[in-house]
């Protein structure tokens, strides 16, 4: 089974001198593809010199994670792709689990457990073992809820997840682009959440595989700031709109809205006041995309029962449940 596996980059030489190297050991019968998001700090020289049987894909401008994707996986000859970060160390075999798994079934996404490259005994915030939301669209992780990480001990096994992370995912090409790639107006975060709702609604399943193991640095990309938590607030709610039953859409996001708010509120009690504007503004730029949003709603079946629980906000923060299992 051929795979290839898709880099994005961006001024990121630091980390592929880091982290390109394992990928190319231990990534055994597969092709490495490089797409550039227009980098300026000599990254491309550097994997020109250092790695010629490296693939390269140079885009014009920086499109973002979702629609350099978008552009750069059409350029990717095999049948299954797996996205992975810059910023993401591989081990011995990783990939043998994950092709395993597609044997069995070639009409799913898969994940691997994503391990913290800095504490490694711990899950990383970013997909940790897959990732479930609520009846709200909040995002949580078999081994991370919010910013509570678990320690790995083994306690999840190979099972059916929601949403599978971007950092690292192994998708066949063809599902990819069935379901539309990810949706370039999120430019960055929760595209790949959306993507697999988008996919759970036609009957593709989402993995994890826990022997299949990679960690991840996270926060090279982009620190927790205030343009990361528009990005996150907006591409929530244009995610529920795309994606949510008609039946229940209205409500779902009254209620999102609402607690969007008490967000802000929390945000100016603690003094950060950049982040509250952050959220107002996510709001604003949805709420001037919303009828276009509604307009281009696909019209296919949406599936009820997308959600694992009613509100990971209510059991995080008033019930105290911080870690999977006690959900």
């Amino acid at each position: 089974m051929k795979i290839g596996i898709a880099i994005l980059n961006w001024n990121g030489i630091n980390l592929l001198k880091s982290h390109l190297k394992a990928v190319v050991d231990k990534s055994d019968e597969c092709t490495i593809y490089i797409i550039d998001n227009n980098s300026d700090d000599n990254s491309i020289e550097y994997v020109r010199q250092n790695f010629p049987q490296i693939k390269l894909i140079s885009l014009d401008k920086n499109y973002g994670f979702a629609e350099a994707y978008n552009i750069g996986l059409k350029y990717v000859n095999e049948d299954i792709i797996c996205i992975l970060n810059n910023d993401i160390e591989v081990t011995d075999s990783w990939l043998d689990p994950v092709k395993k798994k597609l044997r069995e079934n070639t009409n799913c996404i898969i994940q691997p457990t994503i391990m913290d490259y800095n504490k490694r005994e711990y899950f990383e915030y970013a997909g940790a073992s897959g990732g479930f939301i609520d009846r709200f669209g909040y995002p949580f992780c078999r081994g991370r809820i919010f910013y509570t990480l678990e320690k790995n001990i083994n306690q999840y096994s190979d099972d059916k997840i929601f949403w599978a992370s971007g950092a690292c995912m192994i998708i066949p090409k063809k599902i990819f682009y069935d379901l539309g790639g990810f949706d370039k107006s999120f430019f960055a975060h929760m595209e790949e959440i959306d993507l697999c709702w988008r996919g759970f609604n036609k009957g593709i399943e989402c993995f994890s595989s826990t022997d299949s193991v990679v960690y991840h640095v996270g926060a090279a990309t982009l620190k927790e700031n205030a343009h990361k938590n528009y990005l996150n607030y907006r591409n929530s709610l244009i995610m529920l709109t795309k994606n949510l039953p008609l039946n229940s859409l209205l409500y779902i996001l009254f209620i999102r809205i609402v607690l969007d708010i008490v967000s802000v509120i929390r945000y100016i009690l603690i003094a950060r006041l950049d982040l509250s504007i952050s959220i107002i503004k996510a709001h604003l730029s949805y709420f001037n995309k919303a009828n276009g949003i509604l307009k281009n709603r696909d019209k296919s079946f949406k599936k009820e029962n997308y959600y694992r629980i009613n509100s990971i906000v209510y059991d995080y923060f008033i019930l105290r449940k911080k870690k999977f299992f006690s959900l």
